[in-house]
């Protein structure tokens, strides 16, 4: 092997400068993501402060409140009597004179008349539409926890991002510090030129996934903007540290019981079936016959007596059989519809429940292993390759390999916390509450 014409001693001080360098790098890295119990950082956008500031001003929730407050105000309105009506008439004026006084049947009129529907239709329609005020502001109530959700999961994806791009920035640094290394050894005469090469590519191929992660969080920060009614090109800054503690659950069969109690969307199809139960009762009384009552007031002229008539309607359902009964045959039909439905949903809501909890232990468990075992074990590998290379008893590939594994099980680590997190988020909607935990 040919060596180059270095002095030994500036060799040996180049070579030792890189080493300590290098030591000193992977010691810093070590304590980097080392502290699994930490606090919550005060610095940045806590995922509280992004629910407090999307369930404050997301016009979509917004809307949802409006659309249950106009909602509101029809129940009266259905409630009511239908308006009377006021008849002003000109009645048997002769053609030939129009005088009031020629005959003795001429009369000006006035009268009103008023519809009297069927005692129990107008309570029957106060009450469906009750009922569908009542499916709004469950549906405001659901729109907010998924609201909510989404908020906790762009948040946490947008946290796991910043934690890979920093795990990167890291790893690329103690690559370069690897190549100088390489470097110095290979103008020593004690190293390889694909060392170098190998080093460089990995490099390259880290900065490829730093750009590639770079977007991802540049989208999620958009959607997350979007969620909270924020300028889409508004940057966000989260903080560094949060709690990192992975607290129990209540059993699952507690769980889905709050879930059957408290869940707006349950609630909601229960609320539908009401609803369709009063159109349906609406529909037989509809079998029955309005009234119509109305009275007026003939004046006359030469002396003789007014006239004062009195008239009562009865409107005849005379085609019960392809109006009134289809009707109530329709309507039967959206009631089962609507208990379907909320059977449906409620088997939908204790799969998402059983899902989430599923994921939530899963991810639990990898956190534990990745920060309790794995990653410290990959980062004495790195750090025991890296001996053993200085002294050229490691291959340059076999300590890349390590490094290159050691920040796959880092990315792992954090991914492992933020897939925690949002089954927690996804759960607490499932439910309908934060209160899951024991």
């Amino acid at each position: 092997m040919k060596f180059f014409s270095i002095p030994g001693k500036v060799a040996c001080n180049q070579y030792c400068f890189s080493r300590s360098l290098l030591l000193l790098l992977f010691v810093a890295g070590s304590l980097h993501g080392s502290d699994h119990t930490g606090s919550a950082s005060s610095a940045g956008l806590t995922a509280t402060e992004a629910v407090e500031i999307a369930t404050r001003d997301n016009p979509d929730l917004a809307a949802m409140q409006a659309r249950y407050n106009a909602l509101s105000l029809v129940p009266s309105q259905a409630g009511s009597l239908p308006d009377p009506t006021i008849n002003l008439n000109a009645m048997n004026f002769p053609t030939d004179t129009f005088s009031r006084s020629q005959e003795p049947m001429t009369q000006l009129q006035i009268g009103f008349s008023q519809t009297l529907p069927f005692p129990g239709k107008r309570g029957l329609r106060q009450q469906a539409t009750e009922y569908d005020a009542l499916v709004a502001g469950h549906g405001v109530a659901e729109g907010s926890l998924q609201l909510i959700r989404n908020v906790k999961l762009k948040w946490w994806q947008l946290y796991y991002l910043d934690r890979a791009l920093d795990t990167v920035a890291y790893s690329k640094t103690l690559l370069r510090q690897f190549i100088s290394v390489a470097k110095t050894k290979y103008e020593a005469g004690q190293g390889l030129q694909q060392d170098l090469l190998l080093s460089q590519l990995e490099l390259s191929k880290l900065m490829d996934r730093e750009i590639q992660l770079q977007a991802l969080r540049r989208n999620q920060v958009i959607q997350l903007n979007l969620l909270m009614d924020r300028p889409a090109t508004d940057e966000l800054a989260l903080p560094t540290k949060v709690s990192r503690r992975m607290p129990d659950l209540l059993d699952e069969d507690q769980l889905y019981l709050k879930a059957a109690s408290i869940r707006p969307r349950l609630k909601q199809m229960e609320t539908k079936i009401d609803a369709a139960q009063s159109r349906l009762d609406l529909a037989e009384r509809n079998r029955y016959p309005d009234f119509k009552l109305g009275m007026y007031y003939g004046d006359r002229t030469g002396g003789r007596a007014d006239f004062v008539s009195v008239m009562l309607g009865v409107k005849v359902p005379l085609y019960s059989g392809s109006k009134q009964s289809t009707a109530v045959s329709q309507k039967n039909l959206e009631l089962i519809k609507n208990r379907h439905n909320s059977r449906s949903e409620t088997g939908l809501v204790m799969a998402s429940i059983a899902t989430a909890i599923t994921d939530y232990q899963r991810a639990k468990q990898q956190f534990s292993l990745f920060g309790t075992g794995i990653v410290p074990q990959a980062k004495q590998t790195v750090a025991s390759m890296l001996v053993g290379y200085q002294v050229s008893e490691v291959d340059f590939l076999n300590l890349v390999r390590s490094q290159i594994t050691l920040f796959n099980y880092e990315l792992r680590y954090w991914k492992a916390l933020s897939d925690a997190r949002m089954a927690l988020a996804r759960l607490e909607a499932a439910v309908g509450e934060e209160s899951i935990y024991e």
